[in-house]
């Protein structure tokens, strides 16, 4: 999902926590695994206050077809009303 976000492109952690439902400690704790893996890059601009913007790398924008794919499957075969 926060690749999904980030295909939109760069974003601050405010504007992609407000797009899931999940704890700010969470969705934290993701990027910087996704940092690690080298598929989101954070950068920090020097302003006051500071700035910080999160973006794919190379290796996450490769991703994209696989994700689009992902949305193609879900939207035909799973449903919020099947989880009753």
């Amino acid at each position: 999902m926060i690749i999904s976000q980030l295909l939109q492109g760069p974003q601050r952690f405010c504007n992609i926590e407000s797009s899931f439902p999940i704890s700010g400690r969470i969705l934290s704790e993701r990027l910087k695994d996704l940092e690690h893996e080298g598929i989101v890059k954070r950068e920090v601009f020097p302003e006051t206050p500071v700035r910080i913007e999160y973006s794919l790398t190379e290796k996450g924008i490769a991703i994209e077809p696989i994700i689009r794919e992902i949305e193609k499957w879900s939207e035909q075969w799973i449903s919020l009303d099947e989880e009753s």
